[in-house]
């Protein structure tokens, strides 16, 4: 069944149980209600042209049923991510996808000063506009027979797209990434096989929509497994996240190492005790982070990986099975395989090479880009650009993005291994980005960029233990707060610009007082 229809399954079973708690409005929705909310919207949202809606909500009930209501119209939701940069965001996912209505919140405008862009519809009027015969009818309509009631939301193939979602833009342009309703429902039911979710766990609604690990384990996971979802708009809120962990007794928290690293700043002993399954994933974890909470809150910090073009899971530590340092085994429906970076050839285990994987889990396409389509995904087999290896236990290890292995004097460096090594030296307040700069010596500089000053000779000395004089960084650049994208990860683009920017301007400052001298 398309997820809509699972999700209609599951009220119709449950309805008096929580679907979702919005921690901001203080809304506290039963299934039922859902449901009938969905099917109010659904009226709503069939008046719009187009395939394709864009929704530009933080996490909330109304960013739930409006998600529902899209796809219960026949509509495919185009999220836009509104951390940064929200106006232009907006009309690029209009340009891309080629459609006009964003269905986002006035209080979300105001708060994060974003200018009215053409085209944008107001969660707050469309909510006011619903008339009491809309409740009415849409309330009897929820009341129909299940199979009934199927033939009145939208009735489509599993390989339709569910949702439009766009790459982090980390390292280029956003893409447009279709993945459809069987993408999903098959990560969905791989997760269920290998980590048991019980129909009593809560989980913590943190992630944002418009990222793929929230889209799934946040919004589709807990919708058609009947479990309740606790919203937070704000996820950098760590305070207010620790104490709805707490008081709604949360079982299941899914975030970033960020995110953790902040609950774990502003939790004490205790108040994450309900915590029963949580996982790290989008960014590596580090191992003092899985240190401070097994010894601070007696919690298992599990680690998975995945991608946006992957729905996402690829692999993931389970409570049955981990390896601590690993992203996990891949999952049961996931083949994965390590592939020589020169000659494509599939490597052994224990061989590093890049990382491609195969399974239901694969998006259909970047939308309207045939080429980079091609260019990531042969014969089924999905490029990550990720490297990595296999080891004899079917552990999967990551080793950074392909990306960011740079060639310095004819080697290959990876600056994933200088950024952790860098980081075992530092504070874990400070934040840390090692990127590479353009050297017309050696070809590539390697810099560290902070957000806070360090004893760099200190930090040095240590690293020469763990890095051969190549790797060692050339630089140290402290900037402030690090940029980061919605899904608290270093922005790592917009640190290289600052890196680049900075060495360029010292660079240029030398010359100037040479030539200064020389004047003299």
């Amino acid at each position: 069944m398309l997820l809509h229809q699972e999700f209609i399954r599951v009220a119709k079973k449950n309805p008096k149980k929580l679907a979702v708690v919005d921690s901001t409005r203080g809304t506290r929705l039963t299934f039922s209600k859902t449901l009938i909310a969905a099917l109010i919207l659904k009226e709503k949202f069939e008046k719009y042209k187009g395939g394709f809606v864009g929704v530009m909500i933080p996490n909330s009930a109304g960013s739930v049923i409006t998600i529902l209501g899209l796809i219960m119209a026949g509509k495919v939701p185009v999220m836009i991510n509104y951390s940064t940069g929200a106006a232009e965001n907006s009309e690029y996912a209009q340009q891309k996808c080629g459609f006009k209505t964003i269905i986002t919140s006035r209080a979300l405008l105001e708060k994060i000063g974003c200018r009215l862009v053409p085209g944008m519809v107001f969660i707050e009027d469309i909510l006011k506009e619903i008339k009491p015969m809309d409740k009415i009818k849409a309330a009897l309509k929820s009341k129909l027979p299940f199979k009934i009631l199927l033939k009145k939301v939208y009735q489509g193939d599993m390989d339709d797209n569910a949702v439009i979602l766009f790459t982090s833009g980390s390292e280029k342009d956003p893409k447009a990434v279709q993945l459809t309703h069987r993408n999903f429902y098959s990560n969905i039911i791989d997760i269920f096989s290998v980590i048991k979710i019980e129909p009593q766990d809560i989980v913590l609604g943190n992630l944002p929509y418009f990222h793929v690990f929230g889209h799934n384990t946040n919004l589709w996971l807990p919708l058609v497994n009947g479990n309740t979802i606790v919203t937070i708009a704000n996820p950098l809120d760590y305070e207010k996240t620790v104490k709805l962990i707490k008081e709604e007794k949360i079982t299941i928290v899914l975030a970033t190492p960020i995110f953790f690293m902040g609950y774990l700043r502003k939790s004490e002993p205790g108040e994450l005790s309900s915590i029963r399954i949580a996982v790290a994933g989008a960014d590596k974890c580090p191992d003092w982070l899985r240190k401070a909470y097994l010894e601070k809150h007696n919690v298992v910090l599990l680690e998975g990986y995945g991608a946006t073009e992957t729905s996402p899971v690829i692999s993931v530590n389970t409570p049955d099975f981990n390896k601590p340092g690993s992203i996990g085994k891949p999952l049961p429906g996931v083949k994965v395989k390590i592939l020589d970076i020169n000659s494509g050839e599939e490597l052994p285990s224990g061989k590093e090479g890049k990382i491609v994987a195969k399974g239901e889990l694969i998006m259909k396409g970047y939308f309207d880009d045939l080429e980079e389509t091609s260019l990531r995904i042969k014969d089924g087999w999905y490029d990550t650009g990720d490297m990595g290896m296999l080891d004899e236990d079917g552990y999967l290890w990551h080793r950074g993005r392909l990306k960011r292995f740079v060639k310095i004097g004819g080697e290959m460096v990876s600056l994933v291994k200088v950024e952790s090594v860098i980081s075992n030296y530092i504070p874990d307040s400070v934040d840390c980005c090692v990127v590479e700069v353009p050297d017309y010596i050696k070809g590539a500089r390697i810099v560290v960029v902070l957000s806070e000053p360090i004893n760099e000779k200190e930090v040095m000395s240590k690293a020469r233990e763990k890095l051969s004089s190549i790797e060692l960084p050339k630089e140290f650049i402290v900037y402030g707060e690090l940029p980061k994208m919605g899904s608290g990860k270093v922005d790592f683009r917009k640190v290289t610009e600052i890196a680049k920017q900075r060495v360029l301007s010292r660079k240029n400052g030398n010359k100037n007082r040479i030539e200064e001298k020389e004047d003299k």
